[in-house]
C-alpha cells in the first residue's frame, strides 16, 4: 500500500467512524477467507461494514471522532464493524462470534460512549431501528382502528335494527 493508498482508507475510514451509530472492534486470528467472506455478506446485507485494517490507520482514522476513545483496543489481528443504525453491528458480530469462537469482540463505540465486550453484546440484544419503528406505528394505528370500530358500531347496529324491520315488513 502506498502513502496515497493509506490516506484515501484513512479519510474513508474516519468519514465511516464518523457517520456510524455503533462502532464494533473484535479479534479475528484463525478466521478462514470463507468465514470472513460469510460475515461480511450478512453484515453488508444487514446494513453494515466490516473492513480489515491496520491498527496504526484506524487509529489515526479515529482521530476526531466521536469513538476516538476506544484506539486501545487495536492491538493483534483486529476487524472493525461499523453500521448507521446502532444495533446493526453489534447484533452480526456477536451472532456470528457465537457460531464462531475465532472471532473474539473486543469492545466498540456507541457515538461518544465506549463499550466494552459485555456493553457491545448488551446492544445487540436491543431490537433494531426498524424493528422500532414497526411497533411504534403498530401501537399508534391501534388506538385509531378501535376508535374506528367504536365510531361505526353505532351505524352496524342501526343497520342491523333497520333490516330486521325491513324483514319483518315483507314478511307480514
Amino acid at each position: 500500500m502506498d502513502r496515497a493508498e493509506k490516506r484515501e482508507l484513512v479519510t474513508h475510514l474516519n468519514e465511516a467512524f464518523s457517520n456510524a451509530g455503533s462502532v464494533v472492534v473484535a479479534h479475528y486470528a484463525g478466521i478462514t477467507v470463507a468465514q470472513m467472506n460469510d460475515l461480511r455478506s450478512k453484515m453488508r446485507a444487514a446494513g453494515g461494514t466490516v473492513k480489515v485494517a491496520k491498527n496504526r490507520l484506524a487509529k489515526i482514522a479515529l482521530q476526531g471522532t466521536d469513538s476516538e476513545k476506544i484506539q486501545d483496543l487495536f492491538i493483534g489481528q483486529t476487524l472493525v464493524a461499523y453500521s448507521e443504525d446502532p444495533v446493526v453491528a453489534p447484533k452480526i458480530a456477536s451472532e456470528f462470534a457465537k457460531a464462531n469462537d475465532k472471532l473474539v469482540i473486543l469492545g466498540g463505540a456507541m457515538g461518544s460512549t465506549s463499550l466494552d465486550a459485555e456493553g457491545v453484546k448488551a446492544l445487540a440484544s436491543l431490537p433494531s431501528l426498524d424493528e422500532l419503528r414497526a411497533r411504534l406505528v403498530g401501537m399508534i394505528s391501534t388506538p385509531a382502528t378501535r376508535i374506528a370500530q367504536v365510531v361505526n358500531a353505532p351505524a352496524a347496529q342501526l343497520a342491523r335494527v333497520f333490516g330486521a324491520y325491513a324483514r319483518k315488513d315483507e314478511a307480514a
